[in-house]
């Protein structure tokens, strides 16, 4: 889809300013973080998370309102849609950037009816495989991959979401075919791991984690990260496992609607920032295996232009 580069006009002064001063009036009321995919998704987590922490900051109430469908471009149409008066956000992963490419028309332009806010954390992939099937490690994925072409399925959230790309990414480095089995949603294609109706899945570290381990329902095969997750000590990497080529992390950020006032985006730009330095909503999101960023609103919009052009060239 061919769109505009983002502008961010003076977003960058604004934000090295406090947000006390700006805007006394915001948030007068209760605020609404739209996080387009399910509950129980890697983006749900980040976003209970967060917002619980931006509630805090702004002294507001923020509801968290899951419009999960068609590769988050649901929830985000809602979001697009709605005033620009800072009281409705929307957390965005990196389907927003795929859904560009792989979206020959969307209900709103990603770039044009959006202004950045912060990248908030990235977080790698867990390779996981459901116990029924005979393999231990990435080298035996491939080896069984190889020896029966098409064989092995796979979960996905549907065609451009993180856990898409992940698997496609991975099945490029390897030389495999694996069958992708699209589910509507991230919490329904993990169950179908679970209940074996798949058989890997490329899944949100946060949101594997409790089902590894010694006594889980699946097993852990790498991280898809360039060095193990302190949450799993003991899994490899995709890197480790002899494929140096590979590394994958998804990405979550705030936006809000375009033409938002510069003076609110300051404020929810700093109530971010201060949620991430929390050390209590640092230490949650680190045990999940997620990374702060916390970047400025100018360096978002780049991350997101050059994410647009990165999966042009590798998805279409």
């Amino acid at each position: 889809m061919k769109t505009s580069m983002i502008c961010v006009r003076a977003l960058a002064a604004v934000c090295l300013l406090p947000a006390a001063g700006w805007g006394q009036n915001y948030p007068a009321k209760v605020v609404r973080l739209m996080v387009p995919f399910t509950a129980g998704s890697g983006s749900d987590t980040v976003g209970r998370i967060v917002g619980g922490g931006l509630a805090k900051v702004l002294g507001q109430q923020v509801i968290i309102e899951n419009r999960g469908g068609a590769s988050g471009i649901i929830g985000t149409e809602v979001a697009a849609k709605a005033p620009p008066d800072g009281y409705t956000l929307l957390q965005i992963n990196q389907s927003h950037a795929a859904n560009a490419v792989l979206q020959s028309k969307l209900p709103y332009d990603p770039v044009r009816d959006f202004a950045p806010v912060t990248q908030l954390v990235t977080a790698p992939a867990l390779v996981v495989a459901h116990p029924s099937l005979p393999v231990k490690s990435i080298a035996d994925l491939v080896k069984l991959a190889k020896a029966r072409p098409g064989a092995i399925n796979y979960s996905t959230a549907g065609s451009g979401t993180p856990t898409f790309i992940a698997a496609a990414l991975f099945k490029a480095q390897a030389g495999i075919n694996m069958v992708d089995v699209p589910y509507k949603a991230g919490g329904e294609a993990l169950t179908g791991v679970l209940a074996g109706e798949t058989s890997i899945y490329f899944s949100p570290l946060a949101v594997a984690l409790p089902h590894v381990g010694k006594h889980g329902r699946l097993r852990a095969l790498a991280v898809t990260a360039a060095t193990r997750a302190p949450a799993l000590p003991d899994c490899p990497t995709v890197i480790e496992a002899g494929y140096p080529g590979y590394q994958y992390g998804n990405w979550y950020g705030l936006l809000v609607p375009a033409k938002t006032p510069r003076e609110t985006i300051a404020i929810v730009y700093n109530a971010a920032i201060s949620t991430l330095k929390n050390p209590e909503v640092s230490k949650r999101l680190t045990d999940l295996g997620y990374v702060s960023i916390g970047d400025r609103p100018e360096e978002f919009a780049a991350h997101i232009n050059a994410e647009i052009e990165r999966l042009s060239k590798i998805l279409r």
